[in-house]
């Protein structure tokens, strides 16, 4: 998975392989996703170099509104900037573009470890989550 960040930079998922990746799906105008960001925002300062973390911006049709949401809640970590939802693709069957928040956790080979569908539960819930899967054997 791959695409361009809210600045226009590229950010590609593939390249994180070796790593825990979260993947977080967002809109800035939906409630649950702004009530979630401060929580998912300090689990990734806590989780550190534990994991890699990655959002994907649908819906919003203006990278600006994406933007002001990101500055907002000080997100730290790349968002790539996807409004027609397409960035979701290799997702299929896990996530839709009605299933926002979501969040997917990807352990070190690129599979999908664990799926969140709405907000996460807790930042320590969430970070005990990751921990346990970046505990997880690098060979699977």
């Amino acid at each position: 998975m791959a695409g361009e960040d809210l600045q226009g930079d590229p950010v590609s998922v593939t390249k994180m392989r070796g790593k825990v990746v979260v993947i977080n799906v967002w809109w800035s105008l939906c409630p649950p996703c702004r009530t979630e960001m401060p929580e998912l925002v300090e689990a990734s300062e806590e989780l550190g170099k534990d994991a890699e973390f990655v959002g994907i911006n649908i819906r919003d049709n203006a990278v600006e509104s994406a933007r002001l949401f990101a500055e907002q809640f000080k997100v730290p970590y790349p968002s790539i900037y996807s409004p027609d939802g397409q960035a979701l693709l290799p997702f299929a069957g896990t996530l839709s573009p009605r299933t926002i928040p979501s969040t997917v956790v990807l352990d070190r080979q690129g599979r999908i470890a664990a799926t969140v569908i709405g907000p996460i539960p807790s930042k320590n819930t969430f970070v005990d989550l990751v921990e346990g899967i970046a505990a997880e054997p690098a060979d699977g």
